[in-house]
């Protein structure tokens, strides 16, 4: 991530005294090299796999441990490494110790929570020992016992019947202990010392919490004395029918290597395999691997040993051969786009302690949402999640554990990876990374690690990245002209940055690996990125910055229930909530910005001009076979007719054309829509799935013309500083002649709960805190007055008609608005015409440019005819169609974890609110002009005070904003700024509304509200 400014405050003392194993050198002694391979199944399904691997030769240590938590790792006392203490509490392993209520977690983004000074940390450091009893069989003669680890940090040492058995470095780094001297039959001792700092801390400044433990799986594993150490597969396409697969492979004792490749039942090739050699296989009528068909084979390698033991290790094979060829970057020899995401592992109750159903879920999410691409930002993962990946469909960019960004904060951040000192640390952590993982069809790209600067490391680490994977390309961002990597690669680079980028291409495949900042309400301007990322085929690549908002579920004192970031746990510095920056919410459900990011990469684009549909295929590998386009004709919003067209096995880039002829409205607007389904059937989806919809304008003919409003019957009279205006069917209106406001009351009820003003200012979304702090709260935008300076009437042609002169302005200075305001009263309801002229100097971007007032709380039932169904925004709207929609009030407030500005709707031609029984308030755009709208169950002035959902308290009225101009997002939290084309500057304006009453008994929707 990029650099955060920390929130003032005093680092707490905590941290770790220096030993001789806390070297730079000592890069994570584990006995074995971490590899993931697992014993003794065949299948494809990831619960089954599980179980199988538990029947042989497995035990599972994730259940209870006994747990305590001490200050200093020389505190702890001897004798507990060495008996089994019946006081301490039970923990659940995976955990973080933190999360789970002990010690204290705190965010940053990228400083260090402790001191600056490598390779030490601080004397005192969190230390936790984990104490467990394992039950073990006999073990027989000459198999080996394998302690492993799949993430724990930061540092760890292992202890058994007391015995010191070896120490790891590297938290999200698989790590394995041959324990065969110490294990035996009958009850074991088993303990881990986990410090949370150490010098590998340095390495691991990621964006996240600080937070440490035992987080993911750990268990034994029983290899018979002749095993597999080590394989290696990798694949060349032949041509569409042919793959040449190479396996080298090597086994401990005297053993033989059978290799063997099944399609299902079928068996498809099968050899033995020289140990220590590579051998062939050819694979004919090969099904290759891609993310949109991820087709994978049965493999099985069988050792046998000369005491007649056998081991079973089987793999998916998916037949994936990445290459460059002309600067482009090829999957099986055609060319392909990422689409991607980046993703830390979260949960919102258990932090990185992710269980796999979690983590499936997740990729289950990104598949439906048409992403085909994760970032592993920034650490391997769970060696399950690439078994998901292959299995599911998804290209992984798989980075490894390294980030070094809080040398950012003094300076420096190359420090560390200049330095020939940490050369060891760093080159191994690529390599326990790629010796882990680099069968996998999945990862198509690796990479270095994260903002760490640039300098002599970073070679090194290449080198022997190539030297265990010559097969794939290297990333690595910090390495900005790709002078050692094969990908070049940059950050938040903007719009038109990435269009030159794309016009004057690199030698090397270029991708953006984060943009999009998606924090709060956003990101904004997607569909313009998306643009460029089509027009050049240069760009191959594109990672939203990130996938899941970083919230901790917390508690308020009456037990309601929130999302807690830095800060919330008293942890200074910190970064406040810059980790609530994803697609997801905390609980794993879309957030707006995902279903806008979905409609933008959708990958079939359907488009109508002159009477002709045509779909257009934008995948890579697979036709449109399984594709179906329903379309259907709207009139003034309404579907009055709908059909189906198949486009048929369109090719990868082709596309398929169809006549279509709307039938066109006789009075208002025409409009054709286009749903694409998919009829495929996956784990993660059911049949008809909606893969993203299309909206083309097809006629606007005038209405036929409105029954004329009532004339007459308008009475006025002053009482007081007050007008009071009698209609007879719109009811009273009252203007206070001293400010201009006006009250509505009819049938005994208010229709206004608070009266219209005109404002600029709206709750500040995380996206504008840039404008904010430059632009907006110097100025006091939003502390807004409003002085009124004249209120004159009249009465003409039986209405009444109301000027108001007022100036809108901050305090402090001699900037703002010169605002007239004409309201005519009339027997149908008003009609109120705005102009704003700016005064001072200030002409650059404000928030919004409208109208706020408030209707009672019962009138909470929304209808409009705009854009839809969904939250919206000038510069977010792709997601979003014209129709007549139905919402209310509480259900389109978003539950973003920090409450901001949301709920808009735009394109709005005329919108109500009604109460249970229909009856209520419209308002409808005057003309051919348009308006975007929101409504929220709270203030805006609440909305802006509160920083959790929980500060908000319903009120028992609602807040309406009818805005003539609104601010698009952006993503400039960290990203681009809004684009100039959705800016909204204080400039001279216009705009005029009609606001008329609704009841149930009078239907308003035929024809527009009241015509």
């Amino acid at each position: 991530m990029p650099h955060q400014p920390l929130a003032p405050g005093t680092a707490g003392a905590s941290g770790a005294a220096v030993h001789d194993w806390e070297n730079p050198a000592l890069t994570g002694r584990h006995r074995l090299p971490a590899r993931a391979y697992f014993f003794g199944y065949d299948t494809a399904d990831l619960a089954a796999t599980m179980d199988r691997r538990r029947s042989r030769g497995f035990v599972d240590l994730t259940g209870a441990w006994r747990f305590r938590l001490f200050d200093h790792p020389g505190r702890v006392p001897a004798d507990a490494l060495a008996r089994l203490d019946d006081d301490w509490d039970l923990v659940r392993v995976p955990h973080l110790w933190q999360v789970d209520g002990y010690g204290h977690l705190q965010y940053t983004d990228e400083g260090y929570p402790f001191p600056v000074d490598p390779p030490r940390v601080p004397a005192d450091v969190p230390t936790g020992v984990y104490q467990r009893t394992v039950e073990l069989p006999p073990i027989p003669a000459g198999e080996r016992t394998v302690l492993r680890f799949d993430g724990v940090e930061s540092y760890a040492e292992v202890y058994w019947d007391g015995a010191y058995v070896g120490m790891t470095k590297g938290s999200r780094l698989s790590a394995e202990f041959d324990v065969t001297e110490v294990a035996h039959a009958g009850e074991n001792h088993l303990v881990v010392k986990v410090l949370q700092y150490s010098d590998g801390t340095y390495l691991e400044d990621q964006d996240m919490w600080w937070a440490s433990g035992i987080f993911r799986d750990c268990y034994l594993l029983s290899r018979p004395a002749a095993h597999l150490a080590d394989f290696h597969v990798r694949t060349r396409r032949l041509d569409d029918e042919h793959a040449e697969v190479t396996l080298t492979a090597s086994a401990v004792g005297p053993a033989e290597v059978t290799w063997e490749i099944r399609d299902g039942a079928r068996l498809v090739a099968s050899t033995v395999v020289p140990p220590g050699a590579d051998a062939t296989l050819v694979v004919e009528g090969a099904r290759f691997w891609n993310p949109e068909a991820p087709s994978l084979y049965d493999m099985r390698l069988v050792v046998r040993g000369a005491d007649g033991t056998v081991e079973h290790v089987p793999h998916r094979l998916g037949l994936a051969e990445v290459t460059t060829v002309d600067g482009r970057l090829l999957l099986n020899g055609a060319p392909f786009m990422m689409h991607g995401v980046n993703r830390h592992d979260h949960d919102d109750r258990r932090g990185r302690a992710v269980g796999m159903a979690r983590v499936e879920r997740d990729l289950h999410l990104m598949k439906q949402h048409n992403i085909n691409a994760v970032r592993t930002a920034h650490y391997p993962n769970d060696p399950r999640f690439y078994e998901l990946c292959d299995r599911l469909g998804l290209l992984v960019l798989a980075e490894t554990d390294l980030e070094t960004h809080g040398f950012a904060n003094v300076g420096d951040l190359s420090r560390l990876t200049d330095d020939p000192a940490w050369e060891a640390a760093y080159v191994d952590r690529i390599e326990r990374h790629v010796l882990a993982q680099r069968n996998h069809a999945s990862i198509v790209m690796w990479s270095l690690g994260n903002e760490s600067g640039y300098g002599r490391n970073v070679p090194a680490m290449y080198a022997r990245c190539k030297e265990l994977d010559p097969s794939r390309p290297v990333h690595y961002e910090e390495d900005r002209d790709a002078e050692v990597v094969d990908v070049v690669s940059t950050m938040y680079s903007r719009v038109s940055q990435m269009n030159d980028l794309g016009e004057h291409p690199h030698p090397k495949p270029r991708i953006l690996c984060e943009y999009g900042h998606a924090m709060g309400n956003g990101p904004g301007g997607l569909a313009e990125y998306q643009q460029v990322f089509e027009a050049w085929d240069s760009i191959q690549g594109h990672f939203v910055w990130e996938w899941c908002d970083h919230g901790l579920v917390a508690t308020t004192d009456d037990g309601r229930e929130y999302h807690a970031y830095g800060g919330d746990h008293g942890d200074v510095p910190n970064n406040g909530s810059f980790c609530i920056d994803g697609l997801v919410f905390p609980w794993q459900d879309p957030s707006p910005g995902l279903v806008e990011y979905k409609q933008v990469i959708c990958p079939v684009r359907v488009a109508w001009a002159d009477g002709v549909c045509t779909v257009t295929n934008r995948r890579w590998f697979t036709d449109l076979d399984d594709v179906v386009v329903v379309l259907e004709t709207l009139h003034d919003g309404r579907v009055v007719g709908s059909r189906t067209v198949v486009p048929g096995p369109v090719a990868p880039g082709g596309s398929w054309s169809v006549a279509v002829e709307p039938e066109v409205a006789t009075h208002g607007e025409t409009h054709l829509t286009a749903r694409v389904l998919s009829t495929s059937v996956h784990e993660w989806t059911a049949p008809m799935r909606e893969l993203g919809r299309y909206q083309a304008a097809v006629a606007d003919r005038p209405r036929r013309r409105a029954v004329a409003p009532a004339r007459g019957g308008v009475a006025a009279e002053v009482a007081g500083t007050s007008l009071v205006v009698t209609t007879p069917s719109a009811g009273r209106f009252t203007v206070d002649l001293l400010t201009g406001d006006v009250a509505w009351r009819l049938d005994g009820r208010d229709l206004l709960a608070a009266p219209p003003r005109v404002g600029f200012w709206k709750p500040l979304v995380d996206n504008h805190q840039q404008e904010a702090d430059e632009l907006w709260t110097p100025r006091f935008l939003s502390l807004l007055q409003t002085s009124t300076r004249a209120v004159s009437w009249r009465e003409v042609d039986g209405a009444v008609v109301v000027e108001v002169g007022a100036r809108v302005a901050p305090p402090t200075l001699d900037l703002g608005v010169a605002l007239d305001l004409v309201w005519t009263l009339g027997a149908d309801g008003a009609h109120l015409a705005v102009r704003g002229e700016p005064f001072g100097g200030y002409r650059d971007i404000v928030p919004r440019v409208g109208l706020s007032f408030a209707v009672p709380g019962d009138l909470r039932s929304v209808d409009w005819f705009g854009l839809g169904p969904g939250e919206n925004y000038p510069d977010s709207r792709s997601a979003a169609t014209v129709g007549r929609w139905h919402d209310d009030v509480d259900a389109m407030f978003t539950p973003y974890v920090v409450p901001q500005d949301c709920a808009g709707r735009g394109d709005v031609r005329w919108v109500t609110f009604t109460d249970a029984h229909g009856d209520g308030l419209a308002v409808r755009a005057a003309g051919d002009e348009r308006f975007a709208f929101s409504a929220w169950p709270y203030s805006a002035a609440a909305i802006d005070a509160a920083r959790h959902r929980t500060d908000l308290v319903p009120e028992d009225r609602v807040t309406v904003n009818v805005d003539h101009r609104v601010l698009g997002l952006g993503s400039n939290s960290w990203g681009s700024e809004v684009l100039d084309s959705y800016r909204v500057r204080l400039e001279p304006f216009r705009f005029e509304l009609d606001l008329r009453p609704v009841a149930a008994a009078a239907p308003h929707h035929d024809e527009g509200i009241g015509s």
